[in-house]
């Protein structure tokens, strides 16, 4: 594999039937802001995952997203906090925290931590925070999500459920429904529950149409091993219409390093290699210090030789 592949695997598009072999992802406005904050604290914007402070308690957001927007912050020890970030803003924005005592809330602060490093533990700490704290649906979907890692699907999914008890219209948590009906191989559950996710978040589910996109794309892979050329193309051209959507909607965050490669290659699989240059040129503008940064420019060096060949 080419990238890292660090994301929740982890899109409903805009695009036009005829239009999907040459339409790129839209490019969003951005902006550049600074989150002043504790020291190693995680920031979120609309519920996207955008890196961690530094020693110092800051951390640059290049191409965080324009207009309205929700910011989150959590620091270990804590108590998380949730702030508009608004149209306007730009540059140093703000957010203090305050010391938490809250057990059942450093128990789930701790699973997060774990879950890296022991997933044993994580599943251990989740439990203690929801024993804690009953109706605690993060700490029930942070449950099902390693659980999940674990290949545990049955205990997953319970856990899942749990969760929706608590919070009846959970995008996430139908997000991970999806990804735990795809470990099993039941594709139109998993399908329904992407779709679910997406329609919850009225339309902004980056994991869920992340989600579609790999499905779609075995789907893609299966067809084209079978001799199905048709087939091939109508689900390679829905995997990338996901796709774009994804990265669209990640707007510069870590995670959409992976979607890049999936898209590109969803494009050389159909031989577009001039669509599948553009998005790997468009990741070397995004990411210009990625470590696969040198990878990448191999690839397009790889294509143009292949185009010239055609």
């Amino acid at each position: 594999m080419r990238f890292k592949f660090y994301i929740f695997v982890l899109v409903v598009s805009a695009f036009g039937w005829s239009d999907f072999a040459r339409a790129q992802p839209a490019k969003p406005a951005t902006r550049s802001i600074t989150v002043v904050t504790e020291p190693n604290a995680i920031v979120w914007i609309d519920d996207i995952r955008r890196g961690a402070t530094d020693a110092s308690g800051k951390l640059i957001i290049k191409t965080a997203p324009a207009g309205v927007r929700k910011l989150r912050v959590r620091a270990d020890g804590f108590k998380e906090a949730a702030q508009t970030l608004t149209a306007a803003q730009k540059g140093e924005v703000k957010v203090a925290l305050v010391k938490t005592t809250d057990e059942a809330e450093i128990a789930f602060q701790q699973a997060e931590t774990a879950v890296s490093a022991d997933r044993e533990k994580a599943i251990e700490l989740y439990r203690q925070a929801i024993k804690l704290r009953p109706r605690f649906a993060e700490a029930q979907l942070g449950l099902a999500r390693v659980l999940l890692d674990n290949n545990d699907t049955v205990e997953s999914l319970k856990a899942v459920r749990e969760a929706r008890k608590i919070k009846p219209v959970y995008p996430e948590a139908s997000a991970v429904e999806g990804r735990i009906y795809r470990a099993e191989g039941d594709e139109e559950k998993a399908i329904a529950a992407f779709k679910k996710a997406i329609r919850e978040a009225k339309g902004f589910q980056p994991e869920a149409h992340t989600g579609l996109g790999l499905l779609y794309k075995e789907r893609a892979e299966g067809f084209g091993s079978e001799g199905d050329l048709e087939q091939e193309k109508i689900n390679y051209d829905l995997a990338a219409a996901e796709f774009k959507t994804a990265l669209t909607q990640l707007s510069g965050a870590p995670d959409a390093e992976v979607i890049y490669q999936m898209l590109g290659i969803s494009y050389e699989k159909q031989q577009k290699y001039t669509e599948a240059i553009r998005i790997y040129e468009e990741f070397l503008r995004v990411f210009p210090d990625s470590s696969e940064a040198s990878a990448v420019r191999s690839f397009i060096v790889q294509l143009q030789k292949q185009m010239k060949e055609q």
